[in-house]
């Protein structure tokens, strides 16, 4: 009977079968919890922790500048990806996490240069870590026919985006109830919130098999030919010179650069343009880049994997759906209502999270070997997640400068969005236009 029942084709995707899915949630988590003691506090709670560790807003603002450097390692963190498997790599960042946010939190009169020096070594990790979580779900979703990876890339985001939701609600109310004590709230929830970081360890050591590694083939026997470190570097270079990794990457960028413009043109657009009050802004700014993200994340799996079948595919359309929406925001007059400017930003805010959703998975759809699939990942991090140094500093200064006339400004900045809308939308259909060449040309030599 049992014989009977494996034979039988499961209708769910691999990674949400039984054996699969307990280490697909865990990786899953894994890309959550090493965050959720500090970064994660950013947006609702950022006063809260600010005041709780002593710091200002702008030193807060120089910290998450620090963990910017992850730009920079994303490359030589394709080396250690491929070098070590998933599940090392991620128990070493949640250890290192789990430490130092102790010390953040439980070192009486711990100076700001000892956290700038603990914000550095969070982005030296999180340029190994966060591409193992990628390498990790396209690992525990690979299936013979690859169907699931858009819905597991999907997912990620929504899980990512649901646990964040959850967590800082608890802490909120906690603050409602306990004003006069928001200090020691925002510590102790911190300090539990590391704390998480030990039955993580133990669920990725239960449910997170090992996967290959450069020196090795795919049972894991080394490889003797070879030194593994030369191994993982070849791989690093091979990934380097693949025009489909870069086309993956571009296509990324542009949908991370339409983001950060969609925060800068949710809650502050409408209270520059439209004069709204704090908490009308306040209130769609946590639903358009917030609530949105989570739904998006879910129907942009589905799509990808069961209407378009190519999370490359997927993302190009997410693209111009962000263009479309920014293209018609960008048309209303100047004397327009509110209320069309909102339901137009929410059609651009549900293209980028679609596109957000699915960011990283047309590397995953590239059939790379599994091997080197860590280093693409974190080539592909490094090119999506570039924008973050002009995409900010450019936005945030053209609404600086117009402040005077915002409409003007946002303007410019809605033409800029749908630009690179259109470009990142033309990457994604060249590439799916590419892989699928490459895919008649390898069946063709079978």
């Amino acid at each position: 009977m049992s014989s009977t029942i494996s034979g039988k084709k499961s209708k769910l995707p691999v990674f949400l079968r039984k054996g699969r899915v307990s280490g697909y949630l865990t990786v899953a988590m894994a890309g959550q919890l090493v965050y959720s003691s500090f970064e994660a506090f950013k947006g609702s709670l950022m006063v809260p922790l600010t005041n709780a560790l002593g710091i200002g807003i702008d030193q807060f603002g120089i910290l998450m500048g620090w963990l910017g450097i992850a730009m920079f390692l994303y490359v030589p963190g394709g080396w250690v990806n491929n070098r070590f498997t998933i599940r090392s790599i991620l128990i070493a960042w949640g250890i290192w996490r789990m430490l130092t946010a102790l010390a953040l939190y439980l070192v009486p009169d711990l100076s700001f240069h000892m956290m700038i020096a603990i914000a550095i070594s969070w982005g030296v990790w999180d340029a190994i870590g966060w591409p193992a979580v990628v390498n990790g779900v396209a690992f525990m979703s690979q299936d013979a026919d690859k169907e699931g990876r858009g819905l597991a890339m999907g997912l990620l985001e929504s899980i990512r985006r649901g646990a964040e939701f959850l967590m800082n609600l608890g802490i909120v109310g906690l603050l409602a109830v306990m004003p006069d004590r928001a200090d020691t709230v925002m510590t102790v929830m911190g300090v539990l919130y590391s704390l998480l970081v030990i039955p993580l360890i133990f669920c990725l050591q239960r449910f997170v098999p090992r996967n290959a590694v450069a020196g090795q083939e795919k049972r894991g026997t080394e490889v003797p030919t070879e030194n593994a470190n030369i191994a993982a570097l070849k791989g690093l270079v091979k990934v380097l010179v693949l025009p489909r990794v870069w086309l993956a990457g571009l296509a990324g960028l542009c949908v991370y650069w339409c983001y950060v413009n969609l925060v800068y043109s949710s809650a502050p657009y409408l209270s520059l343009v439209f004069n709204a009050s704090d908490a009308v802004s306040g209130a769609f700014g946590i639903f358009n880049t917030g609530l949105v993200g989570i739904l998006a994340g879910l129907v942009s799996g589905l799509l990808a994997d069961y209407i378009f079948k190519s999370s490359t595919r997927m993302l190009g359309v997410a693209l111009t759906v962000v263009a479309l929406g920014t293209g018609l925001v960008y048309l209303l007059p100047a004397s327009t209502s509110m209320w069309p400017a909102m339901l137009l930003l929410m059609v651009m805010a549900f293209g980028v999270f679609m596109g957000k959703a699915v960011i990283l998975a047309p590397i995953a759809e590239l059939h790379l070997p599994e091997q080197i699939n860590g280093s693409a990942m974190a080539v592909g991090s490094f090119l999506v997640y570039a924008s973050i140094f002009w995409a900010n500093p450019m936005t945030s200064s053209i609404v600086e400068a117009n402040r005077d006339n915002a409409h003007e400004g946002y303007q410019q900045i809605f033409l800029i969005t749908l630009a690179v809308a259109l470009v990142g939308a033309i990457c994604a259909f060249v590439l799916d236009r590419v892989n699928a060449r490459v895919l008649t040309r390898e069946k063709s030599r079978d």
